[in-house]
């Protein structure tokens, strides 16, 4: 069953009528309503297509949100075989939130991570909703210093709304755990390439995401903070995310112009969680070009051009 975001009622409306229709047809075979179902389904596809043809970036973060979007879990079991998950940080415990372990990419050994968030209120709690605690980040450290001493390609799939800010998590050092871990980015020598497919919240995303190349789905955010935490702390208001969504930049559009991100993954006409089949297709194929793109690069050179690429962020314009 479709689930529907706010902006997009008038479609569920449409959608609802043709699908009454059919449903009318079915239940009385000397009644043809095939023409009008038609009629409706034109109708709503023109509806879809209008509609995501200029999403505003407050309604780019519920589509990024959907719950049908495809998870990291998706993408493993689609576009890696011979995965093996590995498990804890060897110091406090396994965080599901984060899953990651050895696979092959088009046939070839590499090193997989990402947030998961879950499916369903059951597998969101285990999970907790892609937020990750200390020991998720941990967790990624150790599985990307294995990869650097067997030279395998990195790989994460970054889909959180942040990192867990609870009690414990604070207590157990969430913050140095974060840095730690984008430390870890920066210095392994091998292939690091990153996938935002969904929210990419505040450190808990950069953690992941300072990779040699970054991509980014059409719809989906990267930012400092989430929209309603922006307008509580600038406004004292959480009902301005509208705004503070604006102020952002967080859209796949503006970070790449600013140089934050390398490419824009299309999706979809109607967001990834439309057609998840083609949205996973699409991702593998520009994790495979970035790979492509780093392949001939030695250790020490792929080291000195992920520096290169954050510290050179925020530059452009200043010579001037």
């Amino acid at each position: 069953m479709t689930q529907y975001l706010d902006f997009e009622k008038p479609l569920a409306e449409i959608e609802g009528k043709a699908a009454e229709l059919r449903a009318l047809a079915r239940g009385d075979s000397s009644v043809d309503f095939a023409d009008e179902a038609q009629a409706l389904d034109t109708k709503a596809a023109q509806l879809l297509e209008d509609l995501y043809k200029t999403l505003s970036p407050w309604r780019k973060c519920q589509v990024a949100r959907h719950p049908d979007r495809p998870h990291c879990r998706d993408y493993i079991d689609q576009l890696f075989t011979e995965y093996t998950p590995l498990a804890g940080d060897r110091n406090f415990a396994d965080d599901h939130a984060v899953m990651g372990g050895l696979a092959r990419f088009e046939d070839k050994p590499v090193m997989v991570i990402g947030h998961e968030k879950g499916h369903d209120t059951k597998s969101r709690i285990e999970r907790n909703f892609g937020m990750a605690r200390p020991e998720g980040y941990r967790k990624a450290i150790r599985l990307m210093q294995m990869a650097g001493r067997f030279g395998l390609p990195v790989i994460t799939l970054v889909d959180t709304p942040g990192a867990y800010p609870g009690k414990g998590a604070e207590e157990r050092g969430q913050s140095e755990a974060i840095a730690r871990a984008t430390e870890a980015c920066l210095q392994i020598p091998v292939p690091l390439v990153s996938v935002i497919i969904g929210e990419g919240g505040s450190g808990g995303a950069v953690a992941f995401a300072t990779a040699n190349r970054v991509a980014m789905l059409e719809h989906s955010v990267y930012s400092v903070i989430s929209p309603e935490g922006c307008a509580s702390i600038l406004w004292k208001d959480a009902e301005k995310m509208i705004e503070a969504a604006e102020a952002l930049r967080l859209t796949a559009q503006d970070l790449q112009g600013l140089g934050v991100i390398d490419r824009i993954i299309p999706e979809p006409r109607g967001g990834a969680h439309r057609d998840k089949a083609n949205t996973v297709k699409a991702v593998g194929k520009a994790i495979g070009t970035m790979l492509g793109e780093l392949k001939k690069k030695d250790g020490a050179a792929l080291v000195k051009d992920r520096r290169q690429k954050f510290l050179s962020m925020g530059s452009k314009g200043l010579a001037a």
